[in-house]
């Protein structure tokens, strides 16, 4: 017996035929003997509904306000969960964010939990109930209901897990797994059977769309085993822990992230002197805009060349800023292209392995498609590139790093 969290997203249960089939899965778990605590979002297209009524009735509604209406989204779902669970004989008892006592910062529509009483579910799970928990919210100290924000659901998943100590956190998605790159870019694409915890991180953090890094990032520091699983599909999914892929022999890459919404930015022409690099980004990160990739170049006339990329719907915004301290800091110009994208590959691997970079670059050479930028850390390498090559650089590395299904073929002919 174990005790196994599961979350499912808002297309898992997007219609009361998908909810009926999560009950069925749920069931075969607990005819094994497991334990099961369920976590779940709105069903897909609900929270977009409701926001659309509160922006029907103001343009800026009240954070406090905007998290009371869209928790009722996985109150819906909770409820008819148990009830299919009931139906088919099966104890079931719903519960939202506030009543486990999901305990949140007070900051409305993007709360932190700060900790979690299960007590309340220990007690249900005793007497042999299936638990289903309201994904993406909780309740600050004064009792107010809060939201989580982008990828709350996943979070409230394996934070309860962490809490309960659960032998495994399952996240049911609408693919199978992690891949090694986009299958829809690459059609050989291969499914990791296993996979670390910096590796996903990193996956994600660059544009990977799985899961979202605050679930992951939650997993890694409680070390609670992560799994992606998709709910459509019957299969072993991808097991995120401290160990990786033990199946290959000591792999290099684990797989290939891109990003397309980048747009890149350079300040030509700024004095080679102290804090220049403070002067220049400074008042974009003091506008609340994210900065990813930065190079700073020096040129022999006693000047530099700063760029850096940002979110392509932030860039008019950064450029704008520019424009305004463009005098002040005595540059020549800025210029912005929003015609580019990031290519990363990602490995634990790379720390034992010499020539990742070099093995990069001449793929890349071999395919005519130039190098913009680089940045680095120990398990991984981006670049950035015109946009228009970021597929055909994507395709060219995963088969110059032999990611690829070797059953592709095979399975592709039956």
């Amino acid at each position: 017996m174990a005790l196994i969290v599961q979350k499912y997203g808002g297309t898992s249960v997007g219609t009361v035929e998908r909810i009926e089939a999560v009950a069925d899965k749920i069931v075969r778990f607990r005819d094994n003997g497991d334990d099961i605590v369920v976590v779940v979002s709105a069903m897909s297209g609900e929270t977009n509904r409701l926001v659309a009524m509160a922006q029907s009735i103001m343009d800026y509604p009240t954070p406090r306000e905007m998290d009371v209406l869209l928790s009722t989204g996985e109150q819906v779902t909770i409820a008819l969960l148990s009830m299919a669970l009931e139906k088919r004989g099966y104890g079931a008892r719903s519960f939202t964010g506030g009543q486990v006592k999901i305990l949140t910062c007070d900051t409305h529509t993007k709360a932190r939990i700060r900790e979690i009483d299960g007590s309340r579910i220990h007690a249900q799970l005793e007497q042999g109930n299936v638990v289903v928990v309201a994904g993406f919210q909780g309740i600050d100290e004064n009792g107010n209901i809060t939201t989580l924000g982008r990828g709350g659901s996943d979070t409230t998943a394996v934070a309860l897990a962490a809490a309960l100590e659960a032998d495994e956190c399952q996240i049911y998605t609408d693919v199978k797994g992690v891949y090694t790159t986009d299958p829809r870019v690459v059609e050989d694409a291969r499914l990791l059977s296993s996979i670390t915890f910096e590796e996903m991180l990193e996956l994600a953090s660059l544009g990977a769309k799985v899961l979202q890094i605050r679930s992951v990032e939650f997993a890694g520091k409680y070390k609670v085993p992560l799994r992606v699983l998709s709910s459509f599909e019957e299969g072993p999914g991808t097991l995120i822990s401290l160990e990786g892929d033990t199946n290959m022999e000591d792999p290099a890459i684990a797989g290939i992230a891109f990003e397309r919404d980048e747009a890149k930015l350079t300040i030509a022409g700024v004095p080679d002197v102290p804090g220049i690099a403070y002067k220049v980004l400074g008042p974009v990160s003091d506008a609340g805009i994210e900065v990813d990739v930065i190079v700073q170049n020096a040129a022999a006339d006693g000047t530099n060349d700063i760029t850096f990329t940002v979110k392509r719907g932030e860039s008019e915004r950064a450029k704008g800023i520019l424009d305004k301290i463009q005098a002040s800091v005595g540059a020549r110009e800025v210029v912005l292209d929003k015609k580019i994208g990031k290519v990363s590959l990602v490995g634990v691997g790379m720390r034992s392995h010499a020539g990742i970079a070099a093995k990069m670059f001449k793929a890349l050479f071999d395919e005519n498609i130039n190098i913009q930028l680089i940045t680095t850390s120990e398990i991984k390498i981006s670049v950035v590139i015109e946009e228009k090559y970021l597929e055909l650089a994507v395709r060219t590395l995963h088969s110059a790093f032999e990611l690829g299904d070797p059953d592709y073929e095979k399975e592709s002919v039956e």
